[in-house]
């Protein structure tokens, strides 16, 4: 009886424990997904922001904001977050990559493209992902690693993006054409995030995930201040004229865009993203960065006076089947840390 007992017990446990291992599963790919949605503004609230100011001083102000939002989490961990020497060189390598250096690239390759050509470019990110993920996983680890029906649903997912942002109709574009540099100049910028992503992976093996996240937002946001201000605050000296941060000029609509920008899409979907990638694999979650590109075209659409043709339902269809299909199968995830992405 006691024997019998203690089976139905241990049989009892492995069915909570597994019911609580599939509900944060779901919560883990909610996560992600309500991120990749929140990234999707991210081109549409900086080209509000462009229209009154430069490159390099929106995204100063975004980040910012970001900063703000990190800092109750900063506080919250003051005293009992510690790094190594070889651990702040690489959280402060990480954060020159995934913040000044993308951040740069990606807003200036958007001043000299469109929005609907910067998506498309973004949507090419989950296969890099992937394709990283797969590349440096662990010998002898399939975790992470895709079969071909898992890549070929990426590739769908990715041929979706593609489909919603060239099936609009393009009308008059305010802010400049198409151009291979602007294109290839966003393209760059995912390869900085991408570099972030591998540097910051050891960071986020051995240490909570949002904190890292933060302590790199504030770090990336200190060097921008520097690279930014330095010159400004110098031209006394260097008799040099540099052009003063806007202020007073700048409008409501620009504030606004500049703090959604900065709490929604850059704290808030970093945080998501961390935690919901914590809890699934990178490389299924990384269909969800789709999204961005889908939602980034429909708001380009309002921005450039497009319209929603076939092409597009089909990729939104495409989107859709491909992430069914790798967050319905595959494998269960494991309990190595993935790094945050931030890509607009």
């Amino acid at each position: 009886m006691g024997v019998r007992q203690v089976v139905c017990d241990i049989k009892r446990a492995m069915t909570v424990h597994s019911k609580s291992g599939g509900r944060v599963t779901f919560l883990g790919y909610g996560a992600c997904a309500l991120a990749g949605s929140l990234w999707g503004t991210g081109f549409y609230f900086g080209r509000l922001a462009l229209n009154e100011m430069s490159v390099e001083h929106m995204v100063l102000y975004r980040f910012l904001f970001a900063s703000l939002g990190m800092l109750p989490l900063v506080f919250a961990n003051l005293g009992r977050f510690r790094l190594t020497g070889g651990e702040v060189r690489l959280l402060l390598i990480a954060a020159s990559f995934g913040i000044p250096i993308q951040f740069l690239l990606q807003f200036h390759g958007l001043v000299l493209t469109t929005v609907s050509h910067a998506s498309l470019m973004v949507g090419s990110m989950p296969v890099l992902l992937a394709a990283a993920a797969a590349l440096f996983a662990p010998r002898g680890s399939t975790e992470e690693r895709l079969d071909w029906i898992g890549w070929l649903a990426l590739a769908g997912s990715t041929v979706g993006a593609a489909l919603i942002v060239l099936g609009g109709h393009r009308g008059p574009i305010a802010h400049g054409q198409p151009s291979l540099l602007g294109d290839l100049m966003v393209v760059a910028s995912l390869v900085t995030a991408l570099a972030w992503v591998l540097l910051s992976k050891k960071l986020m093996e051995t240490h909570s995930p949002p904190v890292v996240t933060a302590y790199t937002i504030l770090a990336g946001t200190v060097m921008l201040a520097v690279l930014i201000l330095g010159p400004w605050l110098l031209s006394p000296l260097t008799h040099h004229t540099f052009q003063p941060l806007p202020f007073a000029h700048v409008s409501p609509t620009a504030w606004i865009a500049l703090a959604i920008s900065g709490l929604l899409c850059t704290a808030t979907t970093t945080l998501l993203w961390n935690w919901g990638i914590h809890h699934v694999p990178a490389s299924r979650a990384g269909v969800f960065l789709n999204i961005e590109p889908a939602l980034g075209s429909l708001l380009g659409v309002k921005l450039l006076g497009e319209h929603l043709g076939p092409y597009a339902w089909l990729g939104g269809a495409l989107i859709l089947a491909a992430a069914v299909t790798l967050t319905t199968r595959g494998h269960e995830p494991g309990s190595v840390a993935q790094p945050a992405i931030i890509l607009e």
